[in-house]
Parts: structure tokens; C-alpha cells; sequence
């Protein structure tokens, strides 16, 4: 056999034993990370990070989401479930129920005077109100009705309750870690609400509607004679945040220069601490001034962006996103992204949920800007 022919078969028998060793490791539920040239079908290193990913998406309120929430309301009573809502899951992560690879955003209608049972669970949560004056949300014996604009939290382990306490329908917004605590192998869910080892469907309320306001609305000021840990003590003790308040806060500064990358953007903190409201996610409320536009951002955590007032667009990795009130954009982590207002003149303000707290806690925060020039420059 000459040194050609030989060396050929060689090559075909190693590439057979190759076929056959990557056969095994599938088989028996293994993955090889290890590339012994670029000319192999198997790129280890391609596949290992070619993982399912969110994809910038942008869901439309008034197109999509309301018209099937009103057919629900039609079709799905609560006799059928203790729960009404639409979950957005990004064509990227499907079937995972998810909206961004950390965080999922929900839409919930309630029928006018429909409250449900108590439940608890270890996501956290937050309601945040679009329509009508009455939902309601009972967190931990503290009754909370709520409007457009208001967030509500409903932190890890802590008993609520929702509903609608008013004669017309009311419609709010969830953001949930539960991606992230279902990664973790975290959640779980439980129904068996008692007060004295009494079951009970309705939680008795055991402080004043306004506790929350009076307790915490004026920054700066802690009552000492009051037992701040509320619930299972891991997140803020303040479980309604007011929309009047943040709006007042805009306003204030609204003809500040703000952030070129972020515009006028403030976060919603636990009082008590001054950082975010969840160990796991925080939000923010963004004014952009008429006519502004941000400057690329591009960072690792993942936002959820839903539009509260005005209309505009935003730009993900060269994508043109238009967006109206009650919309949701999923901005996921590594994606370069900017916000343009519509409007000559009027503001547009964006809520916007993050991971960044989780990332934070695991040191993998990142954030890189675009300057005036189009250079990328290193921010965190």
C-alpha cells in the first residue's frame, strides 16, 4: 500500500471512530467540548453557545394584546380559573414561558367586582396598572387599590391576592422573575392560604390601606417604632408605589441635561436600603423630553420596556421598533439599543423592568455606550 493510499485509509477509518465516539456521547446524554480541527462537522464551541435566545420583539396592546384579553373575559370565567392573563413569550424561547431569557411579562383583565383567593409563590412580582381605578392586589393584610401607573409588589413568599373592586374592567401588567427561578429549579406555587389554622379564601386586612404611603413616602424619614420586616423579609417593606409621586419626580427634573444613554431615568428602590425592590429584577421609570433620543446602549441584563405615555421608536442591533402606549419590547441582554421620542411636543415615558440585580449579584454586569463620535466606550 503506498504512503497516499495509506494514509488516506487512516484518515477514513479516524473519521468513522470519530462518527462513532460522537454517537456514543449523544446517545448516553453527554456533550463534547473539544474541537480537534476546524474542518470537523462537530464546532463544539459554536453549538455550546448556540443555545436558545431571546429575540428583540415588540408586542402591539392595542392590536394583539387587547382584543384577545377581551375575548378571554368573554370565554374564561373564574368559576374556570383563578387566573385571566396572557403571557408573552418570545419567538426566540418558545415553548418556554418566557419574554426575555430572566423575566416574562404578563397582561391581566379583571372582570368588574371579581376578586381571587389568596396564593403565594417563591417568583417575585409586580403589578403595574394601564386601565380603570379599581384593581386591586392584597399583599400580606395590606389592601391595596390601584390606577394606571401604580406598581404593586409581590415579593417571594408573600401572600396577595387580585382582583377588581370597582364597576368596570381594569386591566394591569405582571413582570416576573419566574424564568430565572424556573432555571434555578425554584418555583413553586401554593393555595392553602389559613389564618389561626383556619382556611380562608379572603385575607383579613391587618393594616391601613395607605400603610405603605404613610410608613415610606417621605424619603429620607424611617419610623423606628415600626417592624419593617414584612412578608418573608426579602424585599422592600414598601409594596405599593404611587404613580403621582413618580411623575412629581419627573417633573422635577425634566429640564435637567439627564443621561445621553438613558435620558431621565429613575429607579423604584427599597426604602430601607436604597437599592432595588427584588434581589432578582428592578424597575425604572424613563422620560424622554420631546424630540429626544438616547445615545446606542448596549449592556448584559435583559429589559422588558413598556411604553406608559406617548408614542416613538427604538433601534435593537439595527432593527426599527414603533411603539405605543401599553406595547411591551423585549430587549435582550447584549443587544445595542435607543429610544426615540415621536413626539416634537410632548415627553414619552417607558416602564422598564431589568435582571440587572441578579447580575449584579454574580458579578456579570456590563454596560457599553456609544459616544458622539460612534465609538464604543467601556461604562460598567
Amino acid at each position: 500500500m503506498t504512503d497516499t493510499r495509506a494514509a488516506a485509509q487512516s484518515a477514513s477509518n479516524r473519521d468513522a471512530a470519530l462518527k462513532a465516539l460522537y454517537d456514543d456521547v449523544f446517545t448516553k446524554n453527554m456533550f463534547p467540548f473539544w474541537a480537534s480541527s476546524t474542518e470537523i462537522d462537530h464546532d463544539e464551541i459554536k453549538q455550546l453557545m448556540g443555545t436558545q435566545k431571546a429575540l428583540p420583539f415588540l408586542w402591539s396592546y392595542k392590536d394583539d394584546i387587547a382584543p384577545i384579553l377581551q375575548r378571554s373575559a368573554e370565554l374564561i370565567h373564574m368559576d374556570d380559573s383563578e387566573r385571566r392573563s396572557l403571557i408573552l413569550v418570545n419567538p426566540g424561547l418558545s415553548p418556554r414561558r418566557a419574554t426575555v431569557s430572566t423575566m416574562y411579562t404578563a397582561y391581566r383583565l379583571n372582570d368588574p367586582n371579581e376578586v381571587m383567593p389568596p396564593h403565594r409563590h417563591s417568583p417575585s412580582a409586580i403589578r403595574f396598572g394601564l386601565t380603570g381605578k379599581s384593581n386591586f392586589t392584597g399583599v400580606e393584610g395590606e389592601d391595596i387599590t390601584f390606577g394606571p401607573g401604580d406598581m404593586v409588589l409581590t415579593p417571594i413568599d408573600a401572600w396577595h391576592n387580585h382582583g377588581n373592586t370597582g364597576d368596570e374592567p381594569a386591566v394591569n401588567l405582571s413582570v416576573l422573575d419566574l424564568p430565572l427561578v424556573e432555571t434555578l429549579n425554584a418555583v413553586y406555587f401554593e393555595h392553602d392560604y389559613a389564618e389561626s389554622g383556619v382556611a380562608k379564601k379572603v385575607q383579613s386586612a391587618r393594616f391601613p390601606s395607605d400603610y405603605s404611603a404613610r410608613v415610606y413616602g417621605a424619603g429620607g424619614l424611617r419610623p423606628r417604632f415600626i417592624d419593617h420586616h414584612r412578608g418573608s423579609g426579602l424585599s422592600s417593606p414598601m409594596y405599593v408605589y404611587r404613580w403621582d409621586a413618580m411623575r412629581e419626580q419627573l417633573e422635577r427634573f425634566k429640564d435637567w441635561d439627564g443621561d445621553p444613554y438613558e435620558a431621565l431615568m429613575i429607579e423604584y428602590v427599597d426604602p430601607l436600603t436604597g437599592g432595588p425592590v427584588f434581589k432578582t429584577i428592578t424597575f425604572f421609570a424613563q422620560m424622554l423630553r420631546p424630540g429626544e433620543r438616547t445615545r446606542p446602549l448596549r449592556q448584559t441584563a435583559s429589559l422588558l420596556v413598556a411604553p406608559f405615555q406617548g408614542s416613538g421608536h427604538s433601534i435593537v442591533d439595527g432593527k426599527r421598533f414603533d411603539w405605543a402606549e401599553f406595547d411591551t419590547l423585549a430587549v435582550p441582554g447584549g443587544s445595542w439599543c435607543e429610544h426615540v421620542n415621536g413626539s416634537e411636543t410632548e415627553p414619552a415615558i417607558l416602564f422598564v423592568a431589568s435582571d440587572e440585580p441578579a447580575q449584579k449579584a454574580f458579578g456579570l454586569f456590563r454596560k457599553w455606550g456609544r459616544d458622539a463620535s460612534g465609538d464604543v466606550v467601556r461604562m460598567i
